[in-house]
């Protein structure tokens, strides 16, 4: 064998491990892409329907959502009313009865004045000016007595 048969085997031999190893590259390389092709089938199929049930779901809160805003205008009307009505509740009655109460305050105190006026004189002085057997005028209202 010549110098040129060896080298030729030694090539024949290079591309031979070369043509196996990207053979069992591209074996790979195509269990790959068949697994991943599998896979967006997969998530193709699932989405599909979770994509419907979430369309369904954005459409439900929409029409609750206009539910809710005819229900917050009618309670703002609602309210916008409550407070017109009691303005006018308070305008109309307040003053009135105001002076209804003033007047029956003043009713009473008249009675009660007049019911003191029918007790005996003596015994409002001596309520008023009782004397307290122990007890001494403090020194202030003692000097305001003698100067």
């Amino acid at each position: 064998m010549t110098g040129g048969e060896v080298a030729g085997i030694l090539v024949a031999v290079f591309w031979a491990i070369l043509v196996s190893f990207l053979a069992v590259v591209l074996v790979r390389l195509a269990q790959t892409l068949k697994a991943t092709t599998k896979l967006v089938a997969d998530v193709t199929e699932q989405a599909v329907p979770l994509l419907a049930d979430a369309s369904a779901t954005v459409r439900t809160a929409q029409t609750q959502l206009e539910r809710v805003d005819s229900i917050a205008s009618d309670v703002q009307e609602v309210t916008s009313n409550a407070s017109a009505l009691s303005s006018t509740v308070a305008s109309t009655f307040g003053g009135p009865l105001v002076k209804v109460a003033a007047f029956g305050y003043g009713v009473r105190q008249a009675m009660s004045r007049r019911g003191a006026e029918s007790a005996p004189r003596q015994e409002r002085r001596g309520e008023r000016g009782s004397v307290v057997v122990g007890r001494t005028v403090p020194a202030a209202r003692r000097r305001n007595k003698k100067g």
